[in-house]
C-alpha cells in the first residue's frame, strides 16, 4: 500500500479478491480502507448524535482534532446516515 496517496497497489487488491481481481478495475487502483481508531469512532458517534450533518467549518475542526482528512470525515457521516436509515 502506498501510504502517502491512500492507494494500494493493484496486486494487493487482487490478493484480497477485490474489484481489480474481478477485472472490473483494470489499470485502476483501489483506495485503501480507512481504519478509524476506537477513540475516533467514539468522537464521531458523539458528534453524530448531536448533529447528523456537518458544515464545512465543523468538518474542518473535527478533521483537525481527529487527524483523518475532511473527505474521510464527510464519507464517515454519509455512511453513518445510511446506516441509520437502514436501521429505521
Amino acid at each position: 500500500a502506498d501510504e502517502s496517496s491512500g492507494y494500494e497497489s493493484e496486486s494487493a487488491g487482487a490478493e484480497r479478491g477485490g474489484a481489480a481481481a474481478a477485472g472490473g478495475g483494470r489499470g485502476r487502483q483501489r483506495r485503501a480502507r480507512t481504519a478509524f481508531t476506537s477513540e475516533q469512532v467514539c468522537r464521531l458517534e458523539k458528534t453524530f448524535q448531536r448533529q447528523k450533518y456537518l458544515g464545512a467549518t465543523e468538518r474542518r475542526k473535527l478533521a483537525a482534532a481527529l487527524q483523518p482528512s475532511e473527505i474521510q470525515i464527510k464519507t464517515w457521516f454519509q455512511n453513518r446516515r445510511m446506516k441509520l436509515k437502514r436501521q429505521i
